[in-house]
């Protein structure tokens, strides 16, 4: 593979005019796809197997007048201190918001709170219910004025008005977290390379694959089904490693040039080692990505086919674009200093001072001093962050997660506090006697007045009746908020308990549903999903990492350093949002469950990221082994040429997630981007680059056995270029001095 790669990357050189073209028409062509391709669906949250699934099936199929996607939105009203909302002048200011709702864009319908019963007992609190003919995607920021202005009316008289619901939530704002990311990014590889041309070239074609990527997503939107969110997480990895894969080919093309290497032989001569490199880290990446299909999630699994061919375009351009892109910026990927070293060649004679080692060899030696200390320091410490995962709980967000001062979260508070903190998380009993030929009607009242005598639950709904009458539902209000752990354990002992007797009393089906139990039903699955999926990624990648390096020893260490890490990552997470450490500094307004999504998405993102950097720095270890260095200073050549790279790489990442965990509103944003920052610092920092060398360091040869047999069955991939080294010697191509070489035409 690494002498395809190098003749790939040579004629990419080459012809780099033509590769860049062949790039850009291809984005414009797909972009030109996307801007004629249908719209993009709704999200189908499906949950293939669960109770809260099968009810919502049975919703769709007996009541299809009241469309699941469709949006609703509460407006709450209050009255001030112990007055009352029948109050002449409230009670006009109520029938007035009604009349301007009800005017509003794809407005249904608008139920006044007196005639839908949704006033309070002691009459001080109520809300409006407003159905819009509408779903997400058709919400527009004149349905949002309206919503606001009809508000108002209700405030001018004196009432507290706040509202829930999509409309009610405006524009999720990223909060500039992205650009962040991308500002420090460009400063971390001004600094890594010491030009802003060098700087910009990982930059630009990590971009054209992203472009590609998402517009071949959007393209593709309406024939496979993918929705707007589908993209998020394609966009996310594709610009991480489209950084990574370039940055690693690049300095690599810069170290051949400095061997001596004219600029088309460095180039073809990094994509065929570094590239081999690239190769097998995104073919990690696409594991774990892909093998989100396991969470058997439809909306996940078709966010992770959508990053993980984001990943194959990111990886096919760094083969192709990068090497072009070298050939395109000719000289100017060292900067003006370093140029100056051989003004006549503008290739300097050294990537360092001179006489002094780089930060990365002199940090290896320092590990290799005393390398069980560092060893057992760094996975005592890495234990000890773990230690919050124990208590971790799991859950989704809900408005009472919103900042305090938002009016999703106030109208949250208030319906709590005026109709109870169940009120916000209804639970819903389908009655389903169809194949019983019973009477759905007397089975829902069964069920209400047994719910009714439950002390954990506080008030039933009047049964809602299919035409045919064998399909019920019954809302059920619970004493509990829908994120407390109590009312997970009245969901299990409804399902456990309640809802088999009166299955075999009544014949009918007996399905507990509803938002609240749904989310419920995605925490259990994200939960019991988690384990095979990491059986699967660490699994495979084991097999591969076997291949890339001819070693077990190796691989083994790269995924237990995995999962430390991401616990680690984990039990930072829970301390900070679960029990509220150190909150205030990120601006996390409210403590709570930790988004049940979170540990798989950490585990995929992570873990891709991770053997990225694992494959970057190790790779070159061996190389070096292989080409006759004794095994401790083969962890010193791999740190003195590429843990400049890692840390280029992973400062940049860590800045991107980290803009969204200081900048972002949402809680689920801040999360997310807390966790995945502070998992890539440990992982790169903490486990690639301390423990893996305090580790190799310590067992030496061992490191790169393998077993015999293993050896002679296991495919050869030759990460390391040792058949390139063998083809170039055959060829005549040893290590040629620019000197001696013709500048290829058109590199100024």
């Amino acid at each position: 593979m690494a002498t395809f790669l190098y003749k790939l990357g040579r004629l990419s050189f080459r012809r780099r005019w033509w590769v860049a073209l062949l790039w850009l028409a291809l984005l414009v062509g797909i972009t030109g796809a996307a801007a004629t391709a249908g719209a993009a669906p709704e999200d189908d949250f499906a949950l293939p197997g669960t109770e809260a699934q099968e009810a919502f099936d049975v919703m769709e199929r007996e009541f299809p007048q009241a469309n699941a996607e469709n949006l609703e939105s509460q407006v709450v009203v209050q009255a001030p201190g112990e007055e009352s909302l029948e109050d002449p002048a409230y009670r006009a200011a109520i029938d007035e918001m009604v009349a301007d709702l009800s005017q509003g864009d794809l407005v249904a319908s608008v139920v006044d709170p007196f005639e839908g019963g949704a006033v309070n007992e002691s009459g001080n609190t109520g809300y409006l219910t407003v159905s819009y003919d509408a779903t997400w995607g058709d919400i527009t920021p004149e349905m949002r004025e309206q919503l606001t202005d009809a508000m108002e009316v209700g405030r001018d008289a004196g009432l507290t008005v706040e509202a829930n619901g999509e409309v009610a939530m405006g524009e999720m704002e990223m909060a500039g977290g992205e650009i962040i990311g991308i500002v420090v990014a460009a400063i971390v590889l001004v600094i890594t390379f010491g030009s802003l041309v060098a700087a910009g070239l990982p930059l630009l074609t990590a971009l054209v694959g992203v472009g590609v990527a998402m517009m071949g997503i959007a393209a593709l939107s309406s024939t496979l089904g993918l929705s707007e969110t589908t993209g998020i997480l394609a966009m996310m990895i594709g610009l991480a490693v489209g950084i990574d894969y370039a940055l690693f080919i690049a300095s690599r093309y810069r170290a051949e040039l400095v061997e001596g290497h004219d600029r088309e032989e460095a180039a073809g001569r990094a994509v065929g080692t570094a590239g081999s490199a690239v190769v097998f880290a995104g073919l990690t990446v696409i594991i774990a990505l892909g093998g989100l299909a396991v969470v058997n999630v439809p909306v996940l699994t078709k966010m992770g086919f959508a990053a993980a061919a984001a990943v194959a375009v990111a990886v096919i351009l760094a083969l192709t674009l990068v090497p072009a892109a070298l050939g395109i910026v000719g000289k100017r990927i060292f900067g003006r200093k370093l140029r100056a070293q051989n003004p006549e060649t503008g290739v300097p004679t050294s990537l360092n001072k001179p006489g002094k080692d780089n930060g990365g060899t002199r940090w290896a030696r320092a590990v290799l001093r005393r390398p069980a200390l560092v060893l057992a320091a760094s996975v005592v410490g890495l234990g000890v962050l773990a230690l919050p995962v124990a208590s971790m709980e799991q859950g989704l967000p809900d408005n009472g997660t919103q900042p305090e001062d938002s009016t999703l979260r106030k109208s949250y508070d208030m319906l709590s506090e005026g109709f109870g903190p169940g009120f916000n998380g209804p639970l819903m009993m389908v009655i389903d006697a169809t194949g019983s030929g019973g009477n759905a009607e007397q089975v829902a009242e069964q069920v209400a007045e047994r719910l009714n005598g439950m002390e954990e639950v506080l008030a039933t709904a009047p049964p809602n009746l299919n035409p045919e009458g064998t399909v019920a539902t019954v809302l059920a209000f619970p004493t509990t908020g829908p994120s407390d752990h109590d009312t997970t354990v009245l969901v299990e002992h409804l399902r456990d308990d309640v809802a088999p007797q009166l299955e075999a009393d009544s014949g009918a089906n007996v399905l507990v549903s509803g938002t609240t139990a749904a989310n419920i039903d995605f925490s259990k699955v994200m939960s019991d999903a988690l384990v095979p999926y990491l059986i699967l990624v660490v699994g495979l990648a084991f097999v591969l990492l076997v291949l890339v390096f001819r070693s077990l020893v190796v691989p083994l260490k790269a995924a237990l350093g995995f999962l430390l890490s991401v616990l680690a990552a984990l039990g930072a997470v829970v301390a900070v949002f679960q029990w509220g450490w150190a909150a205030d500094l990120i601006g996390v307004e409210e403590t709570g469950p930790i988004m049940s999504m979170m540990p798989i998405f950490m585990v995929g993102v992570i873990f891709g990221l991770a053997m990225d950097y694992e494959v970057f720095l190790v790779t070159r270890m061996r190389e070096a082994y292989v080409h006759g260095e004794d095994a401790r200073q083969s962890v010193i050549t791999g740190f003195n040429l590429n843990a400049r790279v890692v840390t280029a790489a992973a400062a940049i990442m860590i800045s991107v997630f980290a803009g969204f965990a200081v900048t972002g509103g949402e809680a689920m944003i801040k999360m997310m981007g807390f966790g995945l920052a502070a998992a890539v610092l440990l992982d790169a920092f903490v486990v690639r680059m301390t423990i893996v060398p305090a580790l190799l360091g310590l067992i030496g040869d061992r490191a790169w056995w393998l077993p015999k047999w293993l050896d002679r069955i296991l495919p050869n991939v030759d990460v390391e270029g040792e058949s390139l080294e063998r083809y170039l010697e055959s060829s005549g191509k040893g290590r040629q001095s620019l000197s001696k070489e013709r500048e290829p035409a058109g590199v100024s």
